[in-house]
């Protein structure tokens, strides 16, 4: 067998083939549905991904016989650097071929990269950022795909092992079935809470949607700025988001919790993207666009995932912080049975996150997905 050569990404055909490389891998997979092209370009683009602003990225490609068989970034933030120290890289978009070369070619690759960055440890898969997707699939594989949560097989995790890796933290995904809601507390009870502590619950105005999600997003960077690896949103990257979620915000699937007129905590539901572009294979056009619209104007799509929710900090540990997820979510209930969802994926939680894990499985949520992160020290 030839040997594995693997170099940086140079050009449109190579970035090209980057981002059709995970089809061709895992096509038909049951936990696997291709996103959308346009949408992986424009992630990897620093035109249009404002990550790029503070951040170096450098893309690799893994051939054999000059056939792809493997891709990887290598990439540092340095508001991460800034924040957390500037010692450590990441690592990201970790797809190849069940081949253990491969993985370490590919691997080798993106340390060496790190390295002459000065980097003296190696955190990942990152694609980007904890902002995006992250971590490796190590349980879930045949689950319903989700919007904006990575797929991997069996094998990626244990091939990252064999390189030297360590599990540095894993993410867990929540599933809940329609059916299996249960409120948290009496309603009577939730309702004398806010009424005595002034609390409000509302759905966004979409004329105002710019600044909604501003608001949306700073709640979530006061929310989780404590948490492992976080790193906040910039004011270009809240700009970014809006503009990508327009298209998909249900103004009742976004609900903002406030205290006598001050955001308090929020949470948004997104329909799931996957599922709507199930049979596109990532393609938009010809027909792909006027199919995805369809889908999602008329309430085709059963499934949905929370990718942000979060309570100011100076309400945690409080009596009002605990009152505010579940008016939240029984706000968030009425509408999600108005569009006909039956599941919900709450994605992702950090394994020892106790507080919020038990409210989900509170409300009948179940742990069904877990993403691990690795780390190695680079010599």
């Amino acid at each position: 067998m030839s040997a594995v050569t693997v170099s940086p990404v140079a050009g449109r055909a190579d970035l090209k083939e980057f981002i059709r490389l995970p089809k061709r891998l895992y096509r038909g997979q049951a936990g696997y549905v291709a996103p959308l092209d346009m949408e992986r370009a424009e992630a990897l683009s620093p035109k249009t991904n404002p990550f790029f602003d503070h951040a170096e990225v450098q893309l690799f490609l893994a051939r054999r016989d000059g056939k792809v068989v493997g891709r990887i970034s290598a990439q540092f933030d340095k508001l991460h650097d800034a924040k957390y120290g500037g010692h450590t890289g990441q690592f990201g978009f970790l797809d190849a071929e069940d081949d253990p070369e491969v993985f370490r070619a590919l691997i080798a690759a993106a340390e060496d990269w790190l390295r002459r960055k000065g980097k003296r440890r190696a955190l990942g898969p990152m694609s980007f950022s904890t902002n995006e997707e992250i971590g490796v699939m190590v349980e879930g594989f045949d689950s319903l795909p989700m919007l904006m949560m990575p797929f991997h097989p069996p094998y990626n995790a244990p091939h990252i092992a064999a390189a030297g890796y360590a599990k540095a933290k894993d993410v867990i995904a929540y599933h809940l079935h329609k059916d299996e809601y249960k409120p948290l507390g009496s309603k009577r009870m939730l309702e004398r809470t806010a009424n005595e502590s002034g609390v409000t619950v509302r759905n966004i105005d979409m004329k105002q949607f710019q600044r909604e999600i501003e608001t949306v997003i700073d709640i979530f960077n006061d929310a989780w700025a404590e948490n492992w690896g976080m790193v906040p949103f910039t004011e270009k990257e809240m700009a970014a988001a809006a503009k990508g979620l327009k298209l998909l915000i249900d103004p009742k699937m976004v609900v903002i919790a406030e205290q006598n007129g001050q955001s308090a905590g929020m949470m948004v539901c997104l329909p799931n993207l996957l599922e709507a572009a199930r049979d596109l294979d990532g393609k938009l056009l010809p027909f792909g666009l006027p199919k995805l619209l369809y889908r999602l104007k008329t309430n085709r799509v059963r499934s949905g995932r929370i990718p942000l929710m979060g309570i100011r900090r100076k309400h945690h540990g409080t009596v009002l912080g605990a009152t505010l997820l579940p008016l939240m979510f029984e706000n968030l209930r009425t509408r999600f049975l108005e569009r006909g969802l039956e599941r919900l994926e709450m994605s992702w939680i950090l394994e020892d996150n106790t507080s919020m894990r038990r409210v989900l499985e509170g409300i009948g949520g179940r742990a069904y997905k877990t993403h691990r992160v690795y780390e190695k020290a680079l010599s």
